[in-house]
């Protein structure tokens, strides 16, 4: 899975498990009246521009060190209306999106040198959409938690008392864990602010009592070692009806066909993440519950490993597994449960029973029969328990010397 840069329209590849901390984020909305609301309209707009404008310097000069930049564009972004803070979050904001274009050149997900794409995306200038989200610091927007309001910063002048609203949990943790910098977004005529938070990871359990495999699967989404099933039937007949849609009005090729295109994108993203967040947040429960740890399959790459017939690669590459394997891991870290990633090979072909490895032994995609000591089980499961076993061999290996120290 890609992670999209709400601000660029960039890719990325998340990292599984956060360096520090658990960084969530949070997305509260905006209530803004008529008039406040065309004000971030306008901000938006100017900010985009702006960084545009920023976009081209730092292209056409090759700098695109934030302090560097700084000096070339920062007097040309105030004559334009810009404010002070607003014109460095701005400069920020398109050396970020260098920064986002590198890594994915060096990742190779734009191709290898001199494919097509890697040389569109070197041959000019990072560009932001007129409603790209835009960054705002603590010096451009204030939180008041007890009113559930914000004073924010905009183009127009600096609006006070617009209301926010959120789920109770959203705003607990928004409150309390708070840190870095908000983003301003305009989704389908609604506005919204997503507040970076990082929450304190809870005690990890050293000494867990036994391993839940979960194995992530296209048919059912994830498949415990406990015989738990997620099917994905819901979820892949609602993106076999989208691609329908899509097809439809891909092929009117309209404006508004495109602008219809571009906001079934986005539910069928939401769609999909809430199915993954409700998944992890069963599988974490059950493993804090019975003070396991998970063990899963590490699958990046697998698009580029795997090779697939014309009509498997739409539904391998909407699977949305590094995003499930994210949300497992953030969430387990919350509530202090280990996550230990194995390597997926033979996890499917060997039997949990007798370790017996053999490509006949998947008879069907539901359905597993050794070769050798005859048992019968589900695929899914099978494999489960699999990488339950390969978990806990790998937290074995793993674990730090407890001898005690000469005296």
């Amino acid at each position: 899975m890609q992670v999209h840069d709400l601000r660029t329209g960039l890719s990325v590849r998340p990292r599984t498990v956060p360096i520090v901390g658990v960084k969530i984020v949070v997305r509260v909305k905006l209530l803004p009246a008529s008039e406040e609301a065309v004000a971030l309209r306008s901000t938006l707009l100017a900010c985009n521009r702006a960084a545009d404008q920023v976009s081209r310097v730092a292209f056409d000069k090759r700098e695109f060190s934030k302090f560097g930049l700084q000096k070339v564009v920062y007097a040309d972004l105030k004559a334009c209306g810009l404010g002070a803070q607003a014109a460095i979050r701005t400069i920020k904001k398109v050396c970020d999106a260098y920064t986002t274009l590198q890594a994915n050149i060096r990742a190779g997900n734009l191709g290898r040198p001199g494919s097509k794409l890697r040389v569109k995306a070197e041959s000019k200038p990072v560009t932001f959409r007129p409603e790209a989200a835009q960054p705002y610091d603590d010096r451009l927007l204030t939180w008041q938690h007890d009113a559930g309001t914000v004073s924010i910063w905009t183009a127009s002048g600096r609006l006070k008392g617009v209301r926010f609203v959120g789920s109770a949990d959203h705003l607990k943790v928004l409150r309390e864990y708070r840190k870095g910098e908000s983003d301003l977004v305009e989704r389908d005529g609604e506005f919204y602010l997503l507040a970076t938070c990082e929450v304190p990871e809870a005690e990890v359990n050293a000494d867990p009592t036994g391993f839940l495999g979960v194995d992530l699967g296209i048919v059912n989404i994830a498949t415990t070692s406990d015989g738990d099933i997620f099917s994905g039937r819901q979820l892949n007949r609602y993106r076999a009806r989208q691609a329908r849609l899509r097809a439809k009005l891909q092929k009117k090729g309209t404006k508004s066909a495109k602008r219809l295109l571009k906001k079934r994108a986005r539910r069928e993203r939401r769609f999909a993440a809430d199915t993954n967040h409700v998944i992890s947040k069963r599988i974490v429960a059950e493993a804090e519950r019975t003070s396991r740890a998970i063990a899963l399959e590490d699958l990046q790459g697998i698009r580029t490993r795997a090779r697939l017939k014309r009509p498997q690669r739409a539904a391998v590459h909407s699977w949305a597994f590094a995003q499930l394997g994210q949300f497992l891991a953030y969430k387990a870290r919350r509530a202090g449960v280990p996550v230990v990633f194995v390597d997926p090979a033979y996890t499917s072909r060997q039997c949990s029973e007798c370790d017996y490895i053999d490509k006949r032994n998947r008879a069907s995609q539901a359905r597993f029969q050794c070769r050798s000591c005859g048992v019968v089980a589900h695929a899914d499961l099978n494999a489960s328990r699999n990488i339950a076993r390969k978990g806990e061999t790998t937290w074995i290996a793993g674990r730090e010397s407890r001898v005690p120290t000469p005296a």
